[in-house]
């Protein structure tokens, strides 16, 4: 029989404050209808944009629209996701993404849709790996803020 999947929280937990700061730096305190945008560059390729506008802005949360637009091509997936921002507890979770409206924490396998068990977390993991690029390997007219 083969068992459930079970989210490790401590992981989860971890790359949920790790995105926050990422984030920090990457938007700063901006208000509600504002958007920053970055230019993506490997060495001297051009990757494309990362869009991040703020959808919402209140005293302990933010929520997020993040998106890639590439310069050339149709046939490269242009990820899209909303984030929600938790600043009292200092962690940033993916909460739906391009073809999700709700990413579970849990998905049964199998399902109709085919999401993974640990789509979730898979999500977050794939935020983490974008803002880190965007830090080290994206253009703005804005300064980045040292946290």
């Amino acid at each position: 029989m083969k068992q459930r999947y079970v989210p490790d929280i401590a992981q989860f937990g971890a790359i949920c404050e790790a995105n926050y700061f990422r984030l920090s730096k990457l938007v700063a305190d901006r208000e509600a209808g504002s958007e920053v945008t970055y230019s993506l560059h490997n060495h001297t390729a051009y990757l494309g944009l990362i869009r991040i506008k703020v959808l919402e802005s209140s005293r302990y949360t933010n929520l997020l629209f993040l998106e890639q637009v590439h310069a050339i091509g149709r046939w490269v997936n242009n990820p899209q996701l909303t984030v929600r921002i938790y600043h009292d507890a200092r962690m940033a979770e993916v909460i739906s993404a391009v073809n999700h409206a709700r990413v579970e924490a849990v998905n049964d396998y199998p399902n109709g849709k085919m999401h993974l068990p640990d789509e979730k977390l898979q999500l977050n993991q794939f935020l983490s790996e974008w803002l880190n690029y965007c830090l080290h390997h994206g253009h703005s007219t804005e300064e980045l803020r040292d946290l």
